[in-house]
């Protein structure tokens, strides 16, 4: 069938389209029979109205023994006249001269893969690797984050309405109890502080128990997952905003409340704390869920559990701490509608980090509803409202009247309302590095004047192998993934660097593993991993089992530069934005290339 060819004022060229089905057929003049080979790739693009598939390489290589038997040589490369347009010859290529290295980029042919050996590039290199050693940051230190941000967690469930009235209350029970011997009435404390930190550490155990370490990691870049986290988050910040209260069955609490006055000793000082856990869920609820949804994705088996320590552990502090020193209870700020305004504040932040997780899941499966600039957007709106909240402006229900602005509010306001104006240039494209690690990537927004981001060369192991050897300079692998957030960091932080970007740009080819890529592979893979066959079925699949197989990590992000034979150059590095660590880093992996 022949081609309907039109112009076509995107492309700017004249196009040819296919009805039904299409047939593209490449003519070769073979001059030597004997040692015909040749190898390529062939690419296809699937597109809509919206978006395109990627153009995933189907490689191909024939000898001369896949020519029919038909086939005669040519005895002259001279075509007949009319065909040279439709015969390709076939000639030996001749290697680049080394001299200018932008002359020798113009003049390379087209990368193929085909001579690359990929059993050499795909063995695990991990034994050199930690003769090497390792830069960077590691997995420990997430924990250690995860821990601290349990506790800030932990801190500001204190200051809501449920658990605030609760401290001197539960203080005064236990003094006015062991009136006349305080070392008890503290000893009670503390161990009611420990029930408190046992519970919590137990609840984070039985999730990971729940779900698994597999699962947890997975939850990190599963659609469903972050779609339901999304859910879940708003579902709480409507709460926190006086749409309903969460509240569990009353018969728990009254059960708990029954088991403590009956029983004696710790085991009724572990009831009181389980009560005071169901008491005030409708407020630690929301922060709970919230600290769960972070430490499961950070993909560690512990990391609930740790979580949960660091929320208990702030919570029961200020228990124990009050028991021993009771005359700081005449100090704490009465109970009042200040503590209402917490909860509206941690509803407003709530309704902004749902939007990180529906961001994963849009990314992660490339359906571009949560693009930069309208995430952006929907951020701004966010703070500002928190901002004019602030200053009295806005009321929710349970709010008290504003007779004048305190001083704290004002100071809370004025931070919010310049988060909102600072985030304002990333409309246009500024890399706002105080929040690249939960907004989108700068390549997902359409309109963009700034010029600093660095790009892959390619998406692909292999590709950007053959691309090394073609330039003579040496790769640069990245395993990255759209739901990493310190991966967005470095790009943001690290990547940016006029002395970074020169060194990617010009010094490596760059080449971007998605571990998290949803694409489907053109056929399944199998290996065999752990004494069991593991099937790979999507591309970040494939990159996922590249990182474990061969470098023997399975953390984002995480860099490593090769030679072209698939050899670390230099230690791996992950996740640490110093600047100049990070150029170090570089430069020994190039420096180790030219010897």
């Amino acid at each position: 069938k022949e081609a309907k060819v039109k112009f076509d004022e995107i492309f700017g060229m004249q196009i040819g389209t296919f009805q039904e089905s299409a047939r593209f057929v490449q003519r070769l003049r073979v001059t030597d029979k004997n040692s015909f080979v040749i190898a390529g790739d062939v690419r296809a693009q699937a597109c809509d109205d919206q978006s395109c598939t990627p153009p995933l390489p189907n490689d191909f290589a024939f000898s001369a023994a896949d020519l029919p038997s038909t086939v005669t040589v040519a005895v002259s490369t001279a075509a007949p006249d009319g065909e040279s347009a439709g015969i390709t010859t076939l000639t030996t290529l001749q290697p680049l001269e080394t001299g200018d290295t932008e002359t020798a980029i113009t003049t390379a042919v087209p990368v193929t893969t085909a001579d690359l050996d990929s059993d050499l590039l795909w063995t695990p290199v991990v034994e050199e690797l930690q003769q090497f050693g390792m830069k960077g940051s590691t997995a420990g230190m997430s924990l250690f984050w995860i821990l601290l941000s349990g506790f800030a967690g932990g801190l500001i469930a204190l200051v809501t309405p449920c658990v605030w009235p609760m401290i001197p209350m539960t203080v005064s029970f236990f003094l006015k109890r062991n009136k006349t011997d305080k070392k008890k009435a503290v000893g009670e404390a503390l161990v009611y502080g420990a029930a408190i930190i046992v519970i919590y550490v137990v609840l984070g155990l039985i999730i990971t128990a729940i779900f698994g370490a597999s699962a947890l990691n997975n939850m990190a870049t599963s659609a469903l997952f972050n779609l339901i986290f999304f859910a879940l988050l708003v579902f709480f910040a409507i709460a926190f905003f006086g749409g309903f209260e969460l509240v569990l069955p009353s018969k728990w609490t009254n059960k708990m409340d029954q088991k403590a006055d009956t029983t004696s000793g710790v085991l009724s000082i572990f009831f009181m704390a389980f009560t005071l856990v169901l008491v005030s869920f409708s407020c630690t609820g929301p922060i709970i869920g919230t600290l769960l949804v972070e430490a499961a994705t950070a993909g560690s088996i512990i990391a609930p559990a740790i979580g949960m320590l660091g929320f208990a552990l702030a919570l029961a502090i200020p228990f124990v701490l009050f028991a021993i020193f009771p005359s700081w209870l005449s100090t704490m700020p009465k109970s009042g509608g200040w503590l209402n305004s917490v909860k509206v504040v941690l509803g407003f932040l709530e309704l902004a980090l749902a939007l990180k997780f529906l961001s994963v899941a849009d990314l992660a499966y490339g359906w571009g509803i949560l693009d930069r600039e309208v995430f952006l957007v929907l951020w701004i709106i966010i703070f500002a409202l928190l901002g004019f909240y602030l200053l009295g402006k806005i009321k929710f229900p349970g709010d008290s009247d504003v007779p004048h602005l305190t001083i704290p509010r004002l100071f809370l306001s004025i931070i919010s309302l310049a988060f909102a104006v600072y985030m304002i240039p990333g409309l246009w494209g500024a890399p706002l590095k105080a929040i690249s690690a939960f907004s989108p990537p700068l390549y997902t927004q359409d309109f963009n004047l700034y010029e600093g981001e660095v790009h892959a060369q390619t998406l692909d192991y292999e590709t950007g192998v053959a691309m090394a050897k073609q330039q003579d300079k040496p790769l640069l692998i990245d395993f990255s993934g759209y739901g990493c957030v310190n991966c967005r960091k470095m790009e943001a932080s690290v990547w940016t660097d006029p002395r970074v970007k020169d060194l990617l740009d010009n010094e490596y080819i760059l080449v971007t593993l998605m571990v998290d890529d949803k694409t489907r592979l053109p056929e399944i893979i199998e290996v065999e991993e752990n004494g069991r066959t593991t099937r790979l079925k999507t591309v970040g699949d494939k990159w996922s089992y590249l990182q474990r197989h061969k470098f023997g990590a399975n953390a984002q992000p995480y860099y490593i530069a090769l030679d072209h034979d698939g050899k670390p150059l230099s230690p791996s590095y992950a996740y640490d934005e110093n600047v100049e660590r990070y150029i170090e880093f570089l430069e020994t992996g190039l420096t180790n290339f030219k010897k």
